[in-house]
This record gives C-alpha cells, sequence and structure tokens, in this order.
C-alpha cells in the first residue's frame, strides 16, 4: 500500500472517528437532558403532591379546631352575636390560609423555572463555542471594547481555556482589543489587533456610550454594531473571506450566573485557564522611571465613587506612599470610558505617566510599568485585577464591596493557584463609618509595598 493510500485510509478512520465521537456526545447530551427534565417532573410532581396533603391536614385541623370553638362558646354561653362575628373573621383567616401552599408550590416552580432557564443558557453557550471551534476557518477572539477589569480577570483565561480544551492551532486564532495589550495574549496568539489603529478614543468612546443607553449596560451582551464594523476591518486586516467570531457575549453568558452567586467557583474553574503573565518592565518608553517606585491607579468606579470625601482620603493615602517611595500614577486623560482618573496632584516624588501613554498603547505601557513596580495601589477594579498576576504586590482600594464579592472571590483562588503577587483589598468605608481618620490606613498602606 502507497502511503497516499495509508494516508488516506488514516483520514477515513479518523473522520469516522471523529464522526462517532460527535454522535456518541450528542446522544449523552440528550439523555442528560432528558434525565434533567424527568428529575425536574420529579420534583414538581413530589411538590404538588406534598402541597395537596398538607392542605387537606391543614383543612382538616381548622374544622376541628372550629367544632372545638363553638363547642366551648355554646357551653359558657357566649354571646350568640359576638360569637358569630368572631367565628366569622376565624373562618375567613382559615379560608386565607388554605391559599399558603399553593403560594408555596408556586414559588418553587418559579425557581426551578429559572434554574432550568439558566442551565439552558449555559448549554446553548457552549454548544455555540463547539460549532465556531469546528473547521479550520480563522477565529477572532474579541473585539473586546468593555471594562477593562472583566478582561484581565476573565476574558484573557477564558480564550486560554477555549484554546486548550479545543486543541486550536495558534495560527488559526486573532485577538483584537485595545490599548495595546498583545502581551496579555502572548502564550495565546501572537496575532493581536488593535481597535485604536481603527478608531479615535473619542469615536470609540461615543460608540460604547451607545451601547449603554441602548442595552441599559456596558458589558458586551450581544454582537452591538459597532462590533460588527470591527469585525469587518479584522477580516479585511487578515485578508480572509471568512471569520468566525468568539464574541465577548458567549463569556458574560456563561459566567453571569457565577457572578450573581448562583455558580460555585468550580464552575468558573472548569471553564478557565489562568496563567501568570510575563513581561520585561523595562520594555516601556518612559524615560527617568526611578529604579524603585510604587505604582498607582486611582479611578472613579462603583466600588469607589470619586466624592470629595473619597478623593481627599485618596491624596493622603499616595502622599504618605510617596514619602516612602516614588510613585509613578498610571493616568491617562483619556476618556474613553465612565472611569476618570481621580486627578492627583504631582510633586517631585510623584510622577505621571500620561504624557508617554498613546491610545493604541497606554494599557501596554501601564503593564509594563506595573510589572517594574515594587508595589501597586489603586481602585479595586481595572488593572488592579492584573498586577499580581505580573508578580506585584497589590493593595485594592474600596469603599462599596457590593459588586465585587464574586470578583474578590474569584481573584483570591487565582492568586493563591498561581502563587502570584499578594492581593489585599481594604476598605476605607469603614473609616468614615466610624468616624475614623485615614492617616492611620495611609501608614499602613506605605509599608505594605515591602
Amino acid at each position: 500500500m502507497t502511503t497516499l493510500a495509508r494516508l488516506d485510509q488514516f483520514a477515513r478512520e479518523r473522520k469516522r472517528a471523529w464522526a462517532e465521537g460527535t454522535r456518541r456526545a450528542a446522544k449523552i447530551a440528550r439523555e442528560r437532558l432528558r434525565s434533567a427534565c424527568e428529575r425536574a417532573g420529579q420534583r414538581l410532581w413530589r411538590t404538588l403532591s406534598r402541597a395537596r396533603h398538607e392542605r387537606a391536614r391543614d383543612l382538616s385541623k381548622r374544622v376541628q379546631h372550629g367544632q372545638r370553638i363553638v363547642k366551648v362558646g355554646r357551653e359558657h354561653g357566649m354571646n350568640v352575636a359576638a360569637a358569630t362575628v368572631n367565628l366569622t373573621r376565624k373562618a375567613w383567616r382559615r379560608v386565607r390560609g388554605l391559599r399558603r401552599p399553593f403560594v408555596r408550590a408556586g414559588r418553587r416552580v418559579e425557581r426551578l423555572g429559572e434554574q432550568y432557564g439558566a442551565l439552558r443558557e449555559e448549554w446553548a453557550v457552549e454548544r455555540d463555542i463547539e460549532s465556531l471551534v469546528d473547521g479550520g476557518e480563522p477565529i477572532l477572539f474579541g473585539p473586546w471594547t468593555s471594562e477593562v477589569g472583566y478582561e484581565a480577570l476573565y476574558w484573557v483565561a477564558f480564550v486560554r481555556w477555549v484554546k486548550m480544551t479545543y486543541r486550536l492551532r495558534t495560527d488559526r486564532l486573532a485577538v483584537m482589543s485595545r490599548g495595546g495589550v498583545s502581551a496579555w495574549y502572548a502564550d495565546i496568539t501572537p496575532r493581536y489587533l488593535d481597535i485604536f489603529d481603527r478608531v479615535t478614543p473619542e469615536a470609540f468612546a461615543a460608540r460604547t456610550a451607545e451601547r449603554l443607553v441602548s442595552a441599559g449596560t456596558a458589558k458586551q451582551m450581544d454582537l452591538s454594531a459597532f462590533d460588527a464594523e470591527l469585525v469587518e476591518s479584522a477580516r479585511r486586516e487578515l485578508g480572509v473571506e471568512r471569520l468566525r467570531v468568539m464574541h465577548p457575549s458567549l463569556m458574560y453568558r456563561l459566567f453571569r450566573q457565577f457572578w450573581l452567586g448562583h455558580r460555585p467557583l468550580g464552575f468558573l474553574q472548569s471553564h478557565t485557564s489562568f496563567a501568570r503573565l510575563t513581561m520585561p518592565a523595562r520594555e516601556v518608553r518612559i524615560p527617568d522611571l526611578p529604579a524603585e517606585y510604587v505604582a498607582v491607579k486611582f479611578s472613579g468606579a462603583q466600588s469607589l465613587p470619586p466624592t470629595p470625601d473619597h478623593q481627599r482620603m485618596v491624596r493622603r493615602i499616595v502622599g504618605a506612599v510617596a514619602e516612602r517611595y516614588p510613585v509613578v500614577l498610571l493616568d491617562t486623560g483619556m476618556a474613553v470610558d465612565e472611569h476618570g482618573d481621580f486627578g492627583i496632584v504631582r510633586t517631585p516624588r510623584i510622577q505621571s505617566v500620561r504624557e508617554y501613554l498613546r491610545p493604541s498603547d497606554n494599557l501596554g505601557v501601564q503593564t509594563g510599568v506595573i510589572a517594574g513596580a515594587r508595589g501597586f495601589i489603586g481602585t479595586c477594579g481595572s488593572v488592579a485585577w492584573l498586577a499580581p498576576m505580573l508578580g506585584v504586590d497589590t493593595q485594592a482600594v474600596m469603599t462599596d464591596a457590593r459588586f465585587l464579592h464574586a470578583h474578590l472571590h474569584a481573584a483570591r483562588w487565582v492568586y493563591r493557584t498561581l502563587d502570584a503577587g499578594r492581593f489585599s483589598p481594604l476598605d476605607l468605608g469603614g473609616f468614615a463609618r466610624f468616624g475614623l481618620d485615614v492617616a492611620g490606613a495611609s501608614e499602613l498602606l506605605a509599608d505594605r509595598p515591602s
């Protein structure tokens, strides 16, 4: 048998094996769905049966209780009119109580429906991912246009998981983001496309604001018109006729129940692959960086609103740190989203990198500055999630942790698993709540980078 014949036979065998595996996976998926539906139906039937029995038992008890009341009233010669009124009121209360088992059963059914709907959404996302990776056409991860924090903490790890799980060839993959963050994806693919090479920061901010108004959220829950334009631009640059898009909405839909607290940490672990980020610290075009410094980035967020009190506290913190170490501010002056800088004043001990940042590389330069820092202090969110992955000890400052519980839970596990830099959240809300002065926290933070 010739080599070509053997190769052809091998290809046919692999194709048959793949087809058999696909059929087997589909059969398993159908069986799982059928089993889940049967279990849900059985639980519903048991719930309704219990409710019916409880109602009958409760009604019997109420009848017996009513009979005892009538007997006692008759024996004690109660006033007929008063007894009638009282008994009527009690009977009405008993009748109203009969609906409670049905209300409880209805609520249980509603919760079961919500849980099943969430499972269906997650299954749909996994099927979408499988259909996207099937074949040999190029795949674009992105375009990423939403918050930096979600990209640093979740999206990069999700992209890495997709590549590893489905064994995708590197030459099939490309990533589109903004701010020159190619180093974040260096172990995934070298093909990085930057949004700011295509649009200005002003146009970017305007188009993302349109999504916020139309969708009510800054998260990319679906493919917007702006995203579609960026995808078409990427297709032309890559020189391909067809381009499959692994859009961030898939990740947002998949992890939504985890962020709401309805999925355990294991669910996130099974759909992500985290890794330490390595980046030469001196690959930044900023002259006169101190040999040793603390990187600082405070920006307004839900976790740290830029109120006058918070700005005063932040200034005191940065001032205390600057007394011990040179401070390098990572303020950009670019209004690309709603998270504006805190406007910390420069001094001989506090310098800024603003003049050295361009839209197309501002996040990349910030990453390099953080990588070379003794420590990082800033708002809990955004690049604060990134700094520990660079091996840099991080102090994440906040005043409101209501929207951070799931992220803090995930971050602590990630950094512990990666043996990353120390991550220490600090809630300044307690200082104002108990009338304490922030000076103590300032001195504490100043000592933390060591």
